[in-house]
């Protein structure tokens, strides 16, 4: 499953000097996962968070080029692997064809007791790219 998005370098992005400050990266990279869950998925944050929720337990980023305020960033969000209770994705950020910064992350689905739960069957299928 791919899902992409645009993310303009806003100015609270950045630092004095106009660069995007790298830990706002990963703020970027949490609201294209919000996004996706909300628009893809079709399982908002806020339907997901009352019961259950699906924190990142790993992530690693390699920043390729610096973005300024201003940069119309797109973001491509691929599903690299669902596990029982996770998923890996590696997500793009690119500004005019050039890569700024790419992420790869495990998120784990944990249930109301705080441990890992398998994902809901409905919710699986969307994310293996299997469902409507």
């Amino acid at each position: 499953m791919i899902f992409e998005v645009d993310q303009k370098v806003l100015f609270k992005h950045c630092d004095p000097a106009g660069i995007m400050f790298f830990p706002r990266a990963f703020e970027i990279v949490n609201d294209c996962v919000e996004r996706f869950f909300d628009d893809a998925v079709g399982w908002p944050y806020e339907t997901i968070h009352p019961a259950a929720s699906v924190p990142t337990v790993e992530i690693s980023t390699r920043f390729a080029a610096p973005s300024r305020h201003g940069d119309r960033l797109r973001l491509r969000l691929t599903v690299l692997r669902v596990g029982r209770t996770s998923l890996t994705y590696r997500l793009d950020a690119t500004c005019g064809g050039e890569l700024r910064f790419e992420t790869r992350a495990t998120l784990v689905h944990v249930g109301p007791d705080g441990r890992p739960a398998p994902w809901p069957q409905k919710i699986r299928t969307k994310l293996e790219g299997e469902g409507p």
